[in-house]
């Protein structure tokens, strides 16, 4: 008898967070290629994203939900949960049908994923929506998961005070870069469709709040020597305000490149024209560019945070805010320095893979 894990995929189609999305991929394809013996994936997705899961190879099957993505997050907030059934559910994010179920009779199961704490920590960067489903969902994870999949133990700690009934149920695997993440043949060429030049200083834009954000930029901006900066990551429409707080800071417009999420191997050109990443948010949440700039050995400058310093170890410098520019200045004192840095940074980045996160999915979904 064939044992199915049944993935979440929600993303396909209507992407609400490009990193999430990109992962739930990810995840499927390692999850695929580590299924122990008797053992299949298979797909549970919104009404309107069922070609799109048939693209993703060797699934077994498709679950197809009755409602596109908008709808069945409305939906499953509510706990109404029509057409999907039970088994064994794995979702890389909060969205999953959780409702009641028997997991010691009919061996039903149910883990949620949850990357960040914005919601809780910084609920006025995203929209009220998203904040009300964020919280909503992770009360019905208190109720219904078996389990809540966390990528770093620093998050434990605010996790437990959002939702202290989850004690017990919390399981920490890692995040990485995508699968193959390198530096693309064709990286000059991105570039310069792009407009990045190819020596910048790469800062990681997601979830900063412009404090965050001017302290990155006045990093760059105190050093002796000047570097064009790209801003990765910026949310749409906030280009103009990218501007502002560079000019603030010092920085010349023409040399401030604000870009949008961009796709993997856009990104992974863009950071190899990087001499450093800059990461300038303490929020609770995964680093998904330093994770990706480790992998490619780019040194890495990152605030100080639980989460940054439990990621990069001595893989990179964490420092306060206001000392982001000496660290920054230290890295690229000399060919030397930047030696070290980038030898360090490429032992760090080999510790994250999503081979390894599945087979701890697996392992997880076993132990229940």
């Amino acid at each position: 008898m064939t044992v199915s894990l049944r993935v979440v995929l929600d993303q396909l189609v209507d992407v609400v967070d490009p990193d999430v999305a990109e992962a739930a991929t990810q995840i499927v394809r390692a999850l695929v290629a580590t299924a122990p013996r008797g053992c299949d994936v298979t797909a549970i997705v919104p009404s309107d994203a069922v070609d799109a899961a048939s693209g993703i190879a060797d699934i077994s099957s498709v679950t197809r939900a009755p409602f596109s993505r908008s709808r069945l997050a409305g939906s499953w907030q509510l706990g109404v949960t029509p057409g999907i059934g039970g088994g064994l559910i794995h979702s890389p994010s909060l969205m999953a049908p959780l409702v009641r179920h028997d997991r010691v009779n009919e061996n039903d199961q149910t883990v949620v994923t949850l990357w960040d704490l914005c919601a809780w920590e910084s609920p006025e960067q995203l929209s009220r929506g998203s904040v009300a489903w964020n919280r909503a969902m992770l009360k019905r994870a208190e109720k219904h998961a078996d389990a809540v999949v966390v990528p770093a133990h620093a998050m434990i700690a605010g996790l437990s005070d959002a939702a202290p009934k989850l004690r017990g149920r919390v399981r920490v695997i890692s995040g990485a870069a995508p699968i193959g993440f390198s530096v693309p043949a064709d990286a000059v060429g991105r570039r310069r469709d792009l407009g990045v030049p190819d020596e910048v200083i790469v800062l990681s834009g997601a979830r900063c709040d412009d404090e965050a954000l001017s302290a990155g930029l006045a990093a760059v901006s105190a050093l002796n020597e000047e570097y064009a900066v790209v801003v990765l990551d910026v949310p749409e429409g906030q280009e103009p305000k990218v501007q502002d707080l560079a000019a603030a800071a010092g920085l010349r417009a023409e040399i401030v490149h604000p870009r949008a999420a961009l796709p993997a191997a856009d990104r992974a050109a863009v950071l190899d024209a990087a001499v450093a990443l800059v990461a300038p948010s303490s929020l609770t949440a995964f680093p998904w560019r330093v994770v990706e700039a480790l992998t490619l050995g780019r040194p890495v400058v990152a605030a100080d945070s639980a989460v940054h310093q439990e990621i990069l170890l001595d893989g990179g410098l964490a420092v306060p805010p206001a000392a982001l520019g000496e660290a920054l200045a230290q890295t690229l004192a000399s060919d030397d320095a930047r030696n070290r840095a980038h030898v360090r940074a490429m032992d760090r980045g080999r510790a994250f893979a999503w081979r390894d996160h599945a087979d701890r999915v697996w392992a997880l979904h076993a132990e229940l």
